[in-house]
This record gives structure tokens, C-alpha cells and sequence, in this order.
């Protein structure tokens, strides 16, 4: 424990301009009280990244300061914190300004206990100026956080008030965590000694438990270390599982409170409640983007994703990504699978070799020719009655008997290996491309492979608020006996274990962002495919060897693919550009 821990000041709050520091009130108006003879810095303001932190306590007027959040710039997020009397603030930009809804905690270092989380294989650093830029604000904005501009973490190793904390997966050589603080006394020589934490957001793709919670311990000790006295922080109110965390380590909530500006990114949290009636995320996000730009919205069928968007004299109804813009046609050439081949064929695109099953089929002579083949219902999704790389007559005789129980038509289709790469077409347009690969678990040396698929699948299930799940069904059982595994079998430390075959998101998939390196072959076929199936909106399941090359084929097309699996790509606004082109954006 370092020495200077043991000698934390113990008097309470002196600044009076500090909101929580009821007993100093009575100073209100007199000079900032200094614990030395260096002034406090006039009018502070941090960039931390993703917007400024503004010191309410040490601008001189109301006035002055709403002027100041009103110099937010575009794409940024910018927070007034520590005034006094926020509502006056307000009052000087009513229309531009708002009372942020979220609450305020402290953490008073003479209360600290360290307990320190000790989680393996991953590593607690400040940021290096050669780390990811790009994946560290892929974590912030798969959880819709805003990204730090470029360049913000080879700054923040200068002198500054800034300190970013990331965390580093040992095993895959990744950053899965983020942390950033703000040392006040360097930021305007608070006569408090205070400091604060921000931007706290973890990989939702992470497969370790507890590197959150570590993150910010290691911040806390870094303050303590600096020799300050106190940490703040920010938390929506409706964060439960943050608020719990935050009181499992000591915080307390404080009356302090802060402003921001009315914007795009902030629009959720001052345009009122959410419609009453819930949905699932792949409504949720277009239902967002339309309320965002003033869409009327009526939830239809929550359960089912279906709602109506209304602006002006135009009304179009939708069940998640599928509008009334798809006609009926385009609707039923994806939905059977063996027909979607034939049009995709007919415009030259490259898809495996297919055959339905009927009495005259000769399913073993296809199987003998392929070696391989994948066996699967003419109609369904969320890759149900799919079963891959079968290769005896008796086991594609099984899943054809299983997939005709969800489907009278069933396919044999040629086993084709490669990455499994979705394409998202709006508009004639890609918007959106991700590798999906299946669920695997890693071993711990201490739980069968049964509870460590019920960890991820609980894990995954969290992170895409139930949409992704790892079944315990024959095909993951297969895939487990493949590898020369059983359920009940302790899988061996940090042994890694395909669990599925297919990279479905329903069934555990994960999700990887490649959109800036697909070829440019492949974008054409995607955009030849919509085309060809006469469809505005899809999404084109493809196998390759690799995303920047020009080899593919095309196993299926979607007509209500997932547009909130593609974040923080712009797929649901150009979906709403796509239904009421008279709200776009000029930046888009």
C-alpha cells in the first residue's frame, strides 16, 4: 500500500460553489477557498475524447457558462458538471439545453477498501499511443457510446489532466476494456483534490468476467496514488447493473448534477418516454432512428416487431427491417431458399451446388460427388433444422428426416468452408458487412463444457439482450463429439471449443465488423443480388475464404436481416432515408 494512502487529508468539502457541500452555503459568493496560494484555473475545460468536461464551478457567471456548452461541436458529447444552480444555467438556452437524468457517485478514499479482482489473462495498462484507436471505439460504440476523435489517446500521454486505462486480453493480443479519468487538480487546481471517471465500457463480446470491475479499481488506486482524495462519477439512472457495481465498491450518491446539450446523440434522454409497449432490438433501433427525426411511431405488434411510422400525409408499416417497400414477390423469392439459388444463378452469382430432396433425388450420388453437404429447410430462419458438414449417408438421412418435420421441402446443398460473411444491401446500396463466426468456449481447467456453454450462452444472451443464445441441442452435442468431446467432460485451460457449426447470432454467433475491407467484387455481387431479387432491403449470407478477396458464393438472402447486429455501421439510417428520403441528413 503506498505510504501516501495513509495520510489522506480527512477534513470534508471547503468549496462552497460545490453543490453537495451543504455545510459551506453560507460562503456563497465569496472567493473560491485555496488549500495553497495557486489560483484556481478560470472557466476549465477538459477534452476527454468524446466531448469536453466543463467545470461548472469555476466560470464566474450562468451566463457565461450556457454559452460555453452552447460551443459543443458536431458528432461530440459535451458535459457541464458542478454548478450550483443548474436550472438557472438552463434558463439562459432553454431551447438549446437540458438536465442530464443521470446521477452522480463519489467515492471517498479514506472509505476505500482494496479488494482487489484478480482476473487472469488480462492485463490492467494505461493506453500507448501504438494500441487499436479503431478497436477501442468499436467497444464504446457497439454499447451506442460516442467514439473518441482520432488522435485522442497519443494526447492524452502528454501532460494532462487525462488518464485512460485499457484492459488486454493476454491469450488474443486484444484490448476487451476502457477506462478514462480526470485528475481535477491538474485540470484547474481544485482546491478539493477530486478527480472523476468516465467512459468506463467493456468488449460486449467479452468472454471474461470481472473486467469492469477491475478497470475501475485500478483507476481508483491511481488517483489514490496522485494523492486525491475523492472519485466521481456519472451513471444513467436506469443502469442498474453499473449502479449495483458502483455501491459494491463504496460509492455514494452525491446531489451533484450536470448539463447537456440537445442533440442527435443526446435525443433519447430529453424527448420523453419510449412508446409503453416493448420490442425487440431489431425494431428498437429503427423505432429509435425514427423518433430521433421527428416520425410519428405506433407500435403495432410489439411482441412481432411490427409498428407503423407516419410523417405528414405518408404511412408505412414495417415488421423490423421489412417495409411494405418489399413487395410480396421479393418476399417469397427469398423465403425458399432453393428459389433464391436459381435467381441468384441466373445472374451469374456464384452459389453451391443444390439439390431438393424429392423421392427421384439421388441424395447419395450428390453426397459421394461433394464428399460434404449441409442440410437444411427450403423455408425458416434463425438457422433452425440446419445441420453442416455431413458426410455418411445415415447422418444426412437423419437431418433430412428432422429438417422435413419443419419444412415439406428440404435442401441438400454442397459444403462450402470459409468465413461466414453477411452483406447488407439498402437502397442498392452495401451499408453493412460482418464475419459471423460460431460460439466456442474456452476451457478453465475447472468446468465441463455443459456450464461453460450455459456461462457464454448467459453472457451472450446479456449482450444482445436475448437474441443470442447457445443451445444444448443434438446439433450442439455433435459438434461437441466431433472434437472428441462429451457435455459432461472438464474441458482443459484455455482450450478453445467450436460448440456449433454455423455462426448464426440466434445460436450463439458473434458478430465482427468488416465493412471497410470487403472487395469490391463482393460488394458488386451483393448489389447485383438485390437487383435481381428486386428487393430494397436484404441481407446476403456469403462464404469466403477471405473478406479482401474476390472468391464467393452466396448460401442465402434475408428479408429481414437484423440491421442492429451491423452497429455502428448507419444501417437504420439509411433504412429510415430509405422509407422518408425528405428527413435525410446533408452529413449523410
Amino acid at each position: 500500500m503506498p505510504e501516501d494512502r495513509k495520510e489522506l487529508p480527512k477534513e470534508r468539502c471547503q468549496n462552497p460553489y460545490d453543490p453537495h457541500c451543504m455545510s459551506s452555503l453560507k460562503h456563497w459568493g465569496e472567493p473560491l477557498p485555496l488549500k495553497d496560494k495557486t489560483e484556481t484555473t478560470k472557466e476549465a475545460v477538459v477534452d476527454c475524447g468524446w466531448g469536453r468536461l466543463i467545470f461548472g464551478q469555476t466560470f464566474s457567471s450562468h451566463n457565461r457558462l450556457a454559452k460555453e456548452i452552447c460551443k459543443e461541436k458536431p458528432g461530440y458529447r459535451d458535459i457541464a458538471m458542478y454548478m450550483r444552480e443548474p436550472h438557472v444555467v438552463i434558463s439562459y438556452a432553454p431551447q438549446e439545453l437540458f438536465m442530464d437524468p443521470s446521477l452522480t457517485y463519489r467515492l471517498d478514499f479514506q472509505d476505500y477498501r482494496d479488494n482487489r479482482l484478480r482476473v487472469e489473462g488480462v492485463s490492467i495498462r494505461p493506453v500507448r499511443p501504438d494500441d487499436n484507436e479503431t478497436a477501442i471505439n468499436a467497444i464504446y460504440q457497439a454499447w451506442g457510446m460516442v467514439p473518441n476523435h482520432k488522435g485522442f489517446y497519443t494526447e492524452a500521454q502528454k501532460k494532462s489532466p487525462v488518464h485512460v486505462l485499457v484492459a488486454e486480453d493476454l491469450n488474443r493480443k486484444s484490448i476487451v476494456g476502457a477506462v478514462t479519468g480526470v485528475d481535477h487538480v491538474k485540470a484547474f487546481n481544485d482546491p478539493d483534490n477530486g478527480s472523476s471517471l468516465w467512459a468506463l465500457a467493456v468488449d460486449n463480446q467479452c468472454r471474461i468476467p470481472g473486467v469492469g470491475e477491475t478497470l475501475v479499481r485500478e483507476l481508483i488506486l491511481h488517483f489514490i496514488e496522485q494523492g486525491r482524495r475523492f472519485l466521481d462519477l456519472s451513471v444513467m439512472h436506469t443502469n442498474k447493473e453499473a449502479k449495483a457495481l458502483y455501491d459494491n465498491l463504496g460509492f455514494k450518491q452525491v446531489p451533484v448534477y450536470c448539463i447537456k446539450n440537445k442533440n442527435s446523440i443526446n435525443e433519447p434522454l430529453f424527448t420523453g418516454p419510449e412508446p409503453q409497449e416493448q420490442v425487440n432490438i431489431y425494431a428498437g433501433i429503427l423505432i429509435e432512428e425514427a423518433r430521433r427525426r421527428g416520425i410519428n411511431v405506433e407500435i403495432l405488434d410489439g411482441k412481432n416487431g411490427y409498428f407503423k411510422l407516419t410523417l405528414g400525409g405518408r404511412s408505412i408499416v414495417c415488421r423490423e427491417s421489412l417495409s411494405e417497400l418489399t413487395t410480396a414477390v421479393a418476399m417469397s423469392r427469398c423465403d425458399d431458399k432453393a428459389v433464391t439459388m436459381r435467381i441468384l444463378q441466373k445472374a451469374r452469382l456464384n452459389t453451391p451446388g443444390q439439390i431438393v430432396v424429392t423421392e427421384a433425388a439421388d441424395f447419395e450420388s450428390f453426397l459421394d460427388s461433394h464428399g460434404s453437404v449441409v442440410v437444411k429447410p427450403a423455408q425458416g430462419e434463425q438457422g433452425q433444422g440446419v445441420f453442416v458438414d455431413l458426410r455418411t449417408k445415415e447422418a444426412v438421412a437423419e437431418a433430412i428426416n428432422k429438417a422435413s418435420s419443419l419444412c415439406e421441402k428440404v435442401i441438400i446443398e454442397e459444403y462450402v468452408r470459409g468465413e461466414d460473411l453477411r452483406i447488407i444491401v439498402i437502397d442498392d446500396e452495401v451499408v453493412a458487412a460482418a464475419v459471423r463466426r460460431p460460439a466456442t468456449v474456452c476451457g478453465t481447467g475447472q468446468h465441463t463444457i455443459q456450464q461453460l456453454i450455459e456461462k457464454q450462452s448467459r453472457r451472450r444472451a446479456k449482450a444482445t439482450r436475448g437474441e443470442s443464445t447457445i443451445p444444448l441441442d443434438e446439433e450442439t452435442v455433435r459438434c461437441v463429439e466431433g472434437e472428441g468431446y462429451s457435455l459432461d467432460q472438464i474441458l482443459p485451460k484455455d482450450r478453445t471449443l467450436p460448440v456449433r457449426k454455423t455462426a448464426n447470432l440466434h445460436t450463439g454467433g458473434t458478430i465482427h465488423d468488416v465493412t471497410a475491407e470487403l472487395n469490391t467484387k463482393l460488394i458488386r455481387a451483393a448489389i447485383t443480388g438485390a437487383r435481381a431479387l428486386d428487393i430494397p432491403v436484404v441481407g446476403f449470407d456469403f462464404l469466403v475464404p477471405t473478406v479482401q478477396g474476390e472468391d464467393y458464393v452466396i448460401i442465402e438472402a434475408n428479408e429481414r436481416p437484423g440491421l442492429a447486429n451491423h452497429e455502428p455501421q448507419p444501417t437504420a439510417e439509411k433504412f429510415i432515408n430509405l422509407l422518408f428520403p425528405q428527413t435525410r441528413q446533408v452529413t449523410q
